[in-house]
């Protein structure tokens, strides 16, 4: 190797270094400069008259916290004389949908009347999360319903044994480990499976019996896992009215009691930083990929849906 040829190996190895350090920096303050990580608040349309608060659920129900936090901002601030509550949600954990449920309940039992406006699917504990409030507005193609609970698990022991991998358990009771990917279910797991969404299931009868004002009889022919159209719920009595997302904005201003056209206001949030902006949508994708694969609840009010 010549001289000259060492010189610019040197040379670009240097370059190489130096790109490498100013790449991470950039990363760095790309990160750190911030444009404000909170929400705000938009105005939808130019009227100025009394407000009603729109709140959106569009996405598998994994977590109550942040539509739960909305419904008591706007349950406790006196110039929302409303809330209109959008439903796009094919549903998803028990114990999420429940919370969210008594945000809904609880505003509109303090007397704001809450409307729910169902999308192209409010099913199973998106229709659970709906039975809150004090009017439900379907599309007549909305897909709702969906009563019902399921637990699935996925079992790997019959591929651990082609590929060579062996597992031990040590457990205190023999049902510490009843859904374990390690091992098949027995009969017994399932009968105790079994009896806690049964359990659970019977919770969602009730709320439904109490809510929808329906004989419990009814309730259980429904209540068999389906969907229904809308035009199919209204005949049934799960919802009360055939509408779009105008038209259940216009009941909720007629119970709030709203003369003219109501002013709109919902949340939105703000990326955080620029480099949010730039590759936000990328995390986000990781982030929903994440909440199907690792993050969803075993116990669930959700639609099993075909994809």
């Amino acid at each position: 190797m010549t001289k000259n040829t060492k010189i610019i190996l040197w040379f670009l190895g240097i370059c190489g270094v130096i790109l490498i350090v100013f790449f991470g920096i950039g990363i760095f303050l790309l990160k750190n400069i911030s444009s404000s990580d909170e929400t705000y608040e938009v105005t939808i349309g130019k009227s100025s008259g009394d407000k009603l608060a729109v709140i959106e659920l569009k996405e598998t129900i994994v977590s109550s916290e942040e539509i739960v936090r909305q419904f008591k901002k706007y349950g406790d601030d006196k110039s929302i004389k409303g809330i209109v509550f959008r439903v796009e949600s094919p549903g998803g954990g028990v114990v999420a949908s429940q919370e969210i449920y008594e945000a809904v309940r609880k505003v509109r039992d303090d007397g704001k009347p809450v409307v729910v406006s169902m999308g192209s699917i409010a099913a199973s504990g998106g229709y659970y999360v709906s039975c809150g409030g004090s009017r439900i507005v379907a599309n007549r193609g909305t897909l709702t319903g969906s009563i019902g609970v399921i637990m699935e698990f996925i079992h790997l022991n019959k591929l651990m044994d082609k590929i060579g991998i062996d597992a031990t358990t040590v457990k205190t009771g023999k049902l510490k480990d009843a859904g374990s990917y390690m091992r098949s279910s027995t009969e017994e797991d399932k009968k105790y499976f079994k009896s806690i969404t049964n359990d659970v299931y019977e919770q969602f009868i009730g709320v439904v019996i109490e809510e929808r004002g329906l004989p419990r009889d009814t309730v259980l022919a429904l209540a068999d896992g389906r969907v229904f159209t809308g035009e199919q719920a209204l005949r049934a009595g799960l919802i009360d009215t055939l509408g779009t997302y105008e038209d259940a904005v216009s009941i909720a201003a007629g119970l709030a009691r709203i003369k003219g056209e109501p002013q709109l206001v919902k949340e939105r949030r703000r990326r955080s930083t620029i480099y949010e902006s730039l590759f936000g949508s990328v995390k986000e994708e990781l982030v929903d990929l994440k909440q199907q694969f690792l993050q969803q609840p075993i116990l669930q009010y959700r639609l099993a849906e075909p994809y």
